[in-house]
């Protein structure tokens, strides 16, 4: 059971929900504590966000998904559940090179990451998740309680996670968690 939810752009949910990607860039939403991220939760729902993306705030190649996710979109006023994550690190990137250097782990597009990384304090949060289908999605009524800018929401009800599949295989997903530590921990693979 989960009651936590993480807001993230559609899009995004739909990359992670599809295996093409499996980490998370944050800088911190306008109502958190001095507009700074923090990684609360080890383990959230996807909320998919559709108020920030827009076609120039992705890659090119993950153009069709946006179109996909956006003609999937829930109705208005309902929340659509189906995948959660479970976070295996948290990196607070503070060279705009190395943060620059994962452009083939995420469909963020450079102008996208430059701004999240320059906006306010210097730095990005990269967060690895391994991603799971729910066994069945789950309608929510979207409340007053969930809007804002803002990273974690609690949902009024715990949501079963029994029977989930992950979307990544384990080997998959050790790759992953070995290149982000070669990338973003250089000095360990000196």
């Amino acid at each position: 059971m989960l009651k936590i939810a993480f807001k993230e752009w559609a899009v995004v949910c739909k990359a992670l929900a599809e295996g093409r990607q499996a980490l998370i860039l944050r800088k911190g939403g306008i109502a958190e504590v001095g507009g700074e991220f923090r990684p609360e939760h080890a383990r959230f729902w996807l909320y998919p966000t559709y108020l920030h993306e827009h076609k120039e705030g992705i890659q090119p190649s993950a153009l069709p998904l946006l179109d996909q996710v956006l003609g999937e979109r829930a109705p208005a006023g309902v929340l659509r559940l189906s995948h959660f994550a479970e976070v295996s690190g948290v990196y607070h990137v503070m060279r705009e090179e190395m943060i620059l250097g994962l452009d083939d782990l995420h469909i963020w597009s450079a102008p996208t990451v430059r701004m999240k990384f320059h906006y306010r304090k210097k730095g990005v949060y990269v967060l690895p998740v391994r991603v799971y289908r729910a066994a069945k999605a789950t309608e929510l009524p979207e409340t007053a309680e969930y809007a804002g800018c803002r990273s974690w929401v609690e949902l009024g009800t715990e949501l079963p996670t029994d029977g989930a599949t992950p979307v990544l295989g384990d080997r998959a997903y050790a790759d992953l968690l070995e290149t982000l530590d070669r990338r973003l921990n250089p000095v360990a693979f000196a």
